[in-house]
């Protein structure tokens, strides 16, 4: 299928904070009519999936101001500037939840907001080996589970997980885990390939 592409006639920035900047554009179609579009640009995100050992995956639970709720999420943070991704995968991973990782595989990329949002979220699945104390930020607070690829599945379905990262993360990896038996706790370690 084609679709039609716009022509941007202006691109500006209005507002510029240390999170966010808010823009403004005003596109043309084919036939000349002219729109304004406005929309937020971010440096976008990096979420990492945790696998230990014995299978199980590491989640956060963390408070969401807007929503006023606790959200069960992946260990995810904003790529801050000057950082690339997998440095934002690593760094949000041992802040939330005091647990390292090696052998990083990259996902892929997701959009939560196409429409009003530029703000691209880098997916990285990796094996965790070692924790120590976490150290979330004076505005996080946060506390880690673990859970099997099966609770994960059932927490989606109940709705107990209704974070959209989170959600598009796990579609995104679960292929990983679906030859794999997990109904025992102690589960075969998920072999991730070597991505050095």
């Amino acid at each position: 299928m084609h679709m039609e592409r716009w022509k941007t006639i202006l691109d500006e920035v209005l507002h510029v904070n240390k999170w966010w900047r808010y823009c403004h554009a005003i596109y043309e179609w084919k036939d000349g009519r002219r729109g304004d579009y406005y929309y937020v640009e971010m440096l976008g995100f990096s979420v990492v999936v945790p696998v230990l050992d014995d299978g199980r995956i590491v989640i956060t639970v963390k408070y969401r101001y807007l929503m006023d709720k606790q959200s069960i999420e992946f260990p995810a943070g904003k790529i801050e500037l000057g950082d690339d991704p997998l440095e934002t995968a690593k760094r949000e991973l041992e802040e939330e939840t005091g647990w390292e990782a090696d052998q990083y595989i990259r996902v892929g990329i997701i959009e939560p907001s196409p429409a009003e949002i530029k703000n691209p979220g880098h997916i990285f699945l990796a094996q965790a080996y070692g924790q120590k104390e976490a150290h979330p930020n004076d505005t996080e607070q946060i506390e880690v589970l673990y859970r099997r690829p099966d609770e994960i599945d059932e927490m989606i379905k109940r709705n107990d997980i209704w974070d959209g990262p989170t959600i598009a993360t796990w579609a995104m990896v679960r292929h990983h885990f679906l030859d794999k038996d997990y109904a025992e706790i102690s589960a075969p370690k998920v072999i991730l390939p070597d991505i050095s």
